[in-house]
C-alpha cells in the first residue's frame, strides 16, 4: 500500500522551523535578558534569566566560552559581565544551559569605543616629566597592576542589595576609557575620577572582603573589596584607609578617606571596577542598579 505524502506549504515549514527554534531557545518561559540592550568596550552587562525560580534550575552560564557566575539577585538568576576596554570589537555568544537540558543562545554585539588622547604630566613627588620618572612611572605600573590582577576572589556573591556610590555627592572631574599620553607613553584611564576634596569619607559599594588595604608608589593608598564572583571595587588615592586586608566589611561603611597620594595632581577619588579581570566603566555599572 502507498502512503500519501502531503507537500508542506512555506508557511507550514516557517510554523515548524519557529516551533523548533522556541523549544531550543525559550521553551516554557525560559529566556535570558540582557541589560543594557547596546554594549561598547569597556562596559558591563547583566543577564538575567526569567522564567526559572532558583540557581539549581540552571547547570550553566557562559560568554564567549568563559564560564560566569550565577547568583540571586531580586529572586531571579542573574551573571554579571565584563566587556573589557582591550576586548575587540564584534559579536560573542552568551549561552545558557539548563538542569533539563533545554539552552539559550544570546548573540551580544560589542561596540567599538571612541579613541581620545589627552595629555597629563607627572607631579614632581613622582619625579616630574623627565624621561627617567616616564620610564620608572610605566616599570612600577606594571609592577602594581600584576600585584592587582592577581587577587583572590570568592566562590559566591558576598552582597544582595543594589550597589551604591562610594561619595555622597557624585560629580566626574574625569572620564573612564580615554589614554592619558605621558611623555612617550599612552596609559588608558581605566577608572572614574570623583570629586572629593582632603578628607572626604569613602563608603564601600556594596557588602565584601577587603583584598587590599596599602599604599602603592603610584595609586597612592589603595582598598581593594572583593564582592564576589570576580566582582571587584577598587578605591585608589586615598589620604586613609580605615580598614584592613580579609576583613568583612558592609554596604556603605566608611573603609577610608580621600586624598591625593601616588600619581595624583589633586584630591579626588579614582573609582575602578573589575569583572574578572575585565576593567569596567563604574558609571555604567551603576545605570544596572537604578
Amino acid at each position: 500500500m502507498r502512503l500519501a505524502i502531503k507537500k508542506l506549504s512555506p508557511f507550514s515549514f516557517l510554523i515548524i522551523l519557529f516551533f523548533s527554534f522556541a523549544l531550543h531557545a525559550g521553551a516554557n518561559g525560559k529566556d535570558v535578558k540582557i541589560l543594557p540592550a547596546n554594549v561598547i568596550q569597556g562596559e558591563p552587562l547583566m543577564a538575567v534569566i526569567e522564567g526559572v525560580k532558583n540557581i539549581s534550575a540552571v547547570k550553566k552560564m557562559t560568554f564567549d566560552g568563559q564560564p560566569l557566575g550565577i547568583f540571586m539577585y531580586q529572586k531571579k538568576p542573574t551573571a554579571l559581565i565584563g566587556i573589557d576596554l582591550r576586548k575587540k570589537s564584534g559579536s560573542y555568544e552568551l549561552m545558557a544551559q539548563f538542569s533539563d537540558g533545554q539552552s539559550i543562545k544570546k548573540i551580544i554585539i560589542v561596540g567599538a569605543r571612541e579613541k581620545i588622547e589627552a595629555p597629563l604630566g607627572i607631579p614632581q613627588k613622582l619625579g616630574g616629566d623627565t624621561k627617567e620618572s616616564q620610564n620608572k612611572l610605566v616599570s612600577t605600573l606594571a609592577e602594581e597592576n600584576k600585584i592587582l590582577a592577581n587577587l583572590r576572589t570568592g566562590k559566591k556573591a558576598f552582597w544582595t542589595e543594589k550597589f551604591v556610590y562610594p561619595l555622597s555627592n557624585i560629580f566626574v572631574t574625569d572620564d573612564y576609557g580615554y589614554s592619558r599620553k605621558t611623555g612617550e607613553y599612552s596609559i588608558a584611564h581605566k577608572g572614574t575620577d570623583l570629586r572629593a576634596k582632603e578628607g572626604t569619607l569613602i563608603a564601600a559599594m556594596n557588602r565584601g572582603v577587603v583584598r587590599i588595604a596599602r599604599n602603592f608608589r603610584n595609586y597612592g593608598k589603595v582598598i581593594v573589596i572583593d564582592h564576589g564572583f570576580g566582582l571587584m571595587s577598587f578605591y585608589l588615592h586615598l589620604s586613609r584607609m580605615n580598614v584592613n586586608e580579609g576583613e568583612l566589611v558592609k554596604r556603605g561603611q566608611t573603609i577610608g578617606l580621600s586624598g591625593q597620594t601616588g600619581y595624583a595632581l589633586s584630591p579626588h577619588l579614582h573609582l575602578s571596577l573589575r569583572i574578572n579581570n575585565n576593567s569596567i566603566d563604574p558609571m555604567k555599572f551603576m545605570d544596572l542598579f537604578k
